[in-house]
Protein backbone atom coordinates (compact mmCIF):
# COMPACT_ATOMS: atom_id res chain seq x y z
CA UNK A 1 0.00 0.00 0.00
CA UNK A 2 1.45 3.29 -1.13
CA UNK A 3 1.97 5.96 1.47
CA UNK A 4 0.44 9.24 0.28
CA UNK A 5 2.81 12.14 -0.10
CA UNK A 6 1.89 14.73 2.54
CA UNK A 7 2.84 17.46 0.08
CA UNK A 8 0.13 16.32 -2.37
CA UNK A 9 -2.67 15.59 0.12
CA UNK A 10 -5.02 18.59 0.40
CA UNK A 11 -5.31 19.84 3.93
CA UNK A 12 -8.89 19.92 5.20
CA UNK A 13 -9.75 22.35 7.94
CA UNK A 14 -10.66 20.71 11.19
CA UNK A 15 -14.09 20.86 12.77
CA UNK A 16 -13.02 23.57 15.22
CA UNK A 17 -11.68 25.75 12.39
CA UNK A 18 -14.88 25.35 10.36
CA UNK A 19 -17.05 26.18 13.36
CA UNK A 20 -14.87 29.20 14.13
CA UNK A 21 -15.28 30.45 10.58
CA UNK A 22 -19.04 29.97 10.64
CA UNK A 23 -19.40 31.43 14.12
CA UNK A 24 -17.33 34.46 13.11
CA UNK A 25 -19.61 35.14 10.16
CA UNK A 26 -22.71 34.65 12.27
CA UNK A 27 -21.43 37.17 14.83
CA UNK A 28 -20.51 39.69 12.14
CA UNK A 29 -23.87 39.41 10.41
CA UNK A 30 -25.71 39.57 13.73
CA UNK A 31 -23.85 42.71 14.78
CA UNK A 32 -24.55 44.23 11.36
CA UNK A 33 -28.29 43.62 11.65
CA UNK A 34 -28.48 44.88 15.23
CA UNK A 35 -26.49 48.00 14.32
CA UNK A 36 -28.82 48.72 11.40
CA UNK A 37 -31.83 48.52 13.67
CA UNK A 38 -30.45 50.51 16.58
CA UNK A 39 -29.01 53.31 14.41
CA UNK A 40 -32.22 53.68 12.42
CA UNK A 41 -30.44 53.17 9.11
CA UNK A 42 -33.10 53.53 6.42
CA UNK A 43 -32.31 53.20 2.71
CA UNK A 44 -35.72 54.63 1.81
CA UNK A 45 -34.98 57.79 3.79
CA UNK A 46 -31.68 58.15 1.96
CA UNK A 47 -33.29 57.86 -1.46
CA UNK A 48 -36.19 60.16 -0.59
CA UNK A 49 -33.76 62.83 0.61
CA UNK A 50 -31.67 62.73 -2.56
CA UNK A 51 -33.67 65.58 -4.12
CA UNK A 52 -32.97 67.84 -1.14
CA UNK A 53 -29.33 66.82 -1.41
CA UNK A 54 -29.17 67.90 -5.04
CA UNK A 55 -31.02 71.17 -4.33
CA UNK A 56 -28.56 72.00 -1.57
CA UNK A 57 -25.52 71.50 -3.76
CA UNK A 58 -27.04 73.67 -6.47
CA UNK A 59 -26.64 76.55 -4.04
CA UNK A 60 -22.92 75.96 -3.72
CA UNK A 61 -21.78 78.27 -6.50
CA UNK A 62 -18.37 79.68 -5.52
CA UNK A 63 -18.28 83.39 -4.76
CA UNK A 64 -14.69 84.26 -5.65
CA UNK A 65 -15.01 87.69 -4.05
CA UNK A 66 -14.62 85.85 -0.72
CA UNK A 67 -11.03 84.85 -1.54
CA UNK A 68 -9.43 87.87 0.24
CA UNK A 69 -11.15 86.72 3.46
CA UNK A 70 -9.92 83.14 3.05
CA UNK A 71 -6.16 83.50 2.60
CA UNK A 72 -5.24 84.59 6.11
CA UNK A 73 -7.29 81.90 7.96
CA UNK A 74 -5.95 79.36 5.47
CA UNK A 75 -2.38 80.36 6.24
CA UNK A 76 -3.19 80.09 9.95
CA UNK A 77 -4.52 76.57 9.38
CA UNK A 78 -1.30 75.50 7.66
CA UNK A 79 0.76 77.07 10.44
CA UNK A 80 -1.25 75.21 13.09
CA UNK A 81 -0.70 71.91 11.28
CA UNK A 82 3.02 72.57 10.77
CA UNK A 83 3.72 73.60 14.37
CA UNK A 84 1.70 70.70 15.76
CA UNK A 85 3.48 68.19 13.53
CA UNK A 86 6.94 69.52 14.40
CA UNK A 87 6.40 69.82 18.16
CA UNK A 88 4.46 66.56 18.38
CA UNK A 89 7.30 64.74 16.62
CA UNK A 90 9.94 66.18 18.95
CA UNK A 91 7.88 65.42 22.07
CA UNK A 92 6.99 61.95 20.85
CA UNK A 93 10.57 60.80 20.16
CA UNK A 94 11.36 59.84 23.80
CA UNK A 95 8.06 57.98 24.11
CA UNK A 96 8.84 55.98 20.98
CA UNK A 97 11.88 54.36 22.55
CA UNK A 98 10.42 54.12 26.04
CA UNK A 99 7.37 52.25 24.70
CA UNK A 100 9.42 49.75 22.63
CA UNK A 101 10.50 46.56 24.41
CA UNK A 102 13.90 46.45 22.68
CA UNK A 103 14.90 50.05 23.54
CA UNK A 104 13.09 50.82 26.80
CA UNK A 105 14.77 51.33 30.16
CA UNK A 106 12.89 48.46 31.84
CA UNK A 107 9.54 46.71 31.68
CA UNK A 108 7.66 48.98 34.16
CA UNK A 109 8.77 52.09 32.23
CA UNK A 110 7.61 50.49 29.00
CA UNK A 111 4.12 49.79 30.35
CA UNK A 112 3.84 53.30 31.80
CA UNK A 113 4.80 54.80 28.44
CA UNK A 114 2.32 52.58 26.60
CA UNK A 115 -0.43 53.47 29.07
CA UNK A 116 0.22 57.18 28.56
CA UNK A 117 0.00 56.74 24.78
CA UNK A 118 -3.23 54.75 25.13
CA UNK A 119 -4.83 57.48 27.24
CA UNK A 120 -3.71 60.23 24.88
CA UNK A 121 -5.01 58.37 21.81
CA UNK A 122 -8.37 57.62 23.42
CA UNK A 123 -9.37 61.32 23.35
CA UNK A 124 -10.16 62.75 19.88
CA UNK A 125 -8.32 65.85 18.73
CA UNK A 126 -11.62 67.74 18.43
CA UNK A 127 -12.36 67.08 22.10
CA UNK A 128 -8.87 68.27 23.06
CA UNK A 129 -9.52 71.50 21.16
CA UNK A 130 -12.96 71.94 22.75
CA UNK A 131 -11.46 71.54 26.24
CA UNK A 132 -8.46 73.77 25.58
CA UNK A 133 -10.27 76.60 23.78
CA UNK A 134 -11.98 78.03 26.91
CA UNK A 135 -8.83 77.44 28.97
CA UNK A 136 -6.28 79.02 26.62
CA UNK A 137 -8.74 81.48 24.98
CA UNK A 138 -10.18 80.91 21.49
CA UNK A 139 -7.63 81.13 18.73
CA UNK A 140 -4.86 79.10 17.10
CA UNK A 141 -3.06 78.23 20.38
CA UNK A 142 -5.54 75.56 21.56
CA UNK A 143 -5.51 74.14 18.05
CA UNK A 144 -1.73 73.83 18.08
CA UNK A 145 -1.74 72.19 21.52
CA UNK A 146 -4.56 69.78 20.64
CA UNK A 147 -2.94 68.61 17.41
CA UNK A 148 0.47 68.41 19.10
CA UNK A 149 -0.94 65.92 21.61
CA UNK A 150 -2.61 64.00 18.78
CA UNK A 151 0.62 63.91 16.74
CA UNK A 152 2.71 62.83 19.71
CA UNK A 153 0.38 59.95 20.61
CA UNK A 154 -0.17 58.61 17.09
CA UNK A 155 3.42 58.94 15.94
CA UNK A 156 4.80 57.31 19.07
CA UNK A 157 2.40 54.38 18.70
CA UNK A 158 3.20 53.78 15.02
CA UNK A 159 6.94 54.29 15.39
CA UNK A 160 7.27 52.09 18.49
CA UNK A 161 5.76 49.20 16.54
CA UNK A 162 8.31 49.88 13.80
CA UNK A 163 11.16 49.92 16.32
CA UNK A 164 10.08 46.55 17.72
CA UNK A 165 10.19 44.98 14.24
CA UNK A 166 13.72 46.09 13.25
CA UNK A 167 16.69 43.76 12.78
CA UNK A 168 18.09 43.04 16.27
CA UNK A 169 21.55 42.20 14.91
CA UNK A 170 23.01 45.74 14.91
CA UNK A 171 21.63 46.35 18.41
CA UNK A 172 23.22 43.17 19.78
CA UNK A 173 26.53 44.01 18.11
CA UNK A 174 26.59 47.48 19.63
CA UNK A 175 25.74 46.16 23.08
CA UNK A 176 28.44 43.50 22.74
CA UNK A 177 31.12 46.18 22.31
CA UNK A 178 29.84 48.08 25.34
CA UNK A 179 27.65 50.74 23.72
CA UNK A 180 25.12 52.36 26.04
CA UNK A 181 21.39 52.63 25.45
CA UNK A 182 21.57 56.04 23.79
CA UNK A 183 24.34 55.00 21.40
CA UNK A 184 22.42 51.85 20.51
CA UNK A 185 19.40 53.99 19.61
CA UNK A 186 21.41 56.54 17.62
CA UNK A 187 23.59 54.08 15.67
CA UNK A 188 21.48 50.94 15.66
CA UNK A 189 17.83 51.99 15.67
CA UNK A 190 17.54 55.37 13.96
CA UNK A 191 19.23 54.30 10.69
CA UNK A 192 16.72 51.45 10.38
CA UNK A 193 13.59 53.52 11.04
CA UNK A 194 14.53 56.86 9.45
CA UNK A 195 12.72 56.22 6.16
CA UNK A 196 9.57 54.89 7.81
CA UNK A 197 9.56 57.75 10.33
CA UNK A 198 9.76 60.26 7.47
CA UNK A 199 6.73 58.65 5.87
CA UNK A 200 4.81 58.71 9.16
CA UNK A 201 5.58 62.40 9.79
CA UNK A 202 4.49 63.44 6.29
CA UNK A 203 1.29 61.43 6.59
CA UNK A 204 0.48 62.90 10.00
CA UNK A 205 1.06 66.41 8.61
CA UNK A 206 -1.60 65.68 5.97
CA UNK A 207 -3.98 64.51 8.69
CA UNK A 208 -3.26 67.62 10.78
CA UNK A 209 -4.10 69.92 7.88
CA UNK A 210 -7.50 68.26 7.53
CA UNK A 211 -8.04 68.17 11.30
CA UNK A 212 -7.12 71.85 11.71
CA UNK A 213 -10.08 72.70 9.48
CA UNK A 214 -12.48 70.85 11.77
CA UNK A 215 -11.16 72.07 15.11
CA UNK A 216 -11.92 75.65 14.08
CA UNK A 217 -15.57 74.82 14.79
CA UNK A 218 -14.83 74.83 18.53
CA UNK A 219 -12.83 78.06 18.49
CA UNK A 220 -9.37 76.63 17.84
CA UNK A 221 -8.55 79.04 15.02
CA UNK A 222 -7.88 78.46 11.37
CA UNK A 223 -10.15 78.27 8.39
CA UNK A 224 -12.75 76.19 10.25
CA UNK A 225 -13.91 79.25 12.19
CA UNK A 226 -14.48 81.11 8.91
CA UNK A 227 -16.39 78.13 7.51
CA UNK A 228 -18.61 78.11 10.59
CA UNK A 229 -19.34 81.80 10.14
CA UNK A 230 -20.29 81.31 6.50
CA UNK A 231 -22.65 78.48 7.46
CA UNK A 232 -24.26 80.49 10.26
CA UNK A 233 -25.02 83.35 7.85
CA UNK A 234 -26.09 81.01 5.02
CA UNK A 235 -23.36 82.41 2.77
CA UNK A 236 -23.36 79.47 0.38
CA UNK A 237 -21.12 81.23 -2.15
CA UNK A 238 -18.47 81.75 0.51
CA UNK A 239 -18.86 78.14 1.68
CA UNK A 240 -18.37 76.87 -1.87
CA UNK A 241 -15.30 79.05 -2.46
CA UNK A 242 -13.79 77.91 0.84
CA UNK A 243 -14.43 74.23 0.05
CA UNK A 244 -12.74 74.58 -3.34
CA UNK A 245 -9.71 76.29 -1.79
CA UNK A 246 -9.41 73.67 0.98
CA UNK A 247 -9.70 70.86 -1.57
CA UNK A 248 -6.98 72.42 -3.76
CA UNK A 249 -4.62 72.94 -0.80
CA UNK A 250 -5.11 69.42 0.55
CA UNK A 251 -4.57 67.97 -2.93
CA UNK A 252 -1.38 70.03 -3.34
CA UNK A 253 -0.08 68.89 0.05
CA UNK A 254 -0.85 65.29 -0.83
CA UNK A 255 1.10 65.59 -4.11
CA UNK A 256 4.03 67.25 -2.34
CA UNK A 257 4.04 64.50 0.29
CA UNK A 258 4.12 61.80 -2.38
CA UNK A 259 7.01 63.60 -4.07
CA UNK A 260 8.87 64.01 -0.77
CA UNK A 261 8.42 60.33 0.08
CA UNK A 262 9.80 59.32 -3.31
CA UNK A 263 12.85 61.53 -2.78
CA UNK A 264 13.55 60.72 0.87
CA UNK A 265 12.55 57.07 1.22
Amino acid sequence: MAIPDPNTVPLRPGFASRMLNWSTWVVLVGLFVVSLQQTGFDVEALTSGSQDFVRFFRRLVPDWTALPQIWRPLLETLQIAYLATLMGTLLGLPLIFLASYNTTVNTPVMWVARSILTVLRSIPDLLYAAILAPILAPGPLPGVVALTIFTMAVLAKLASETVESIDPGPLEALRAVGAGRNRVIVYGVLPQIAATMTSFVLYIFEINVRASVVIGYVGAGGVGFLLLRYLNFFDWGGVAALIVVIFAVVLLIDLLSVWARSRLI
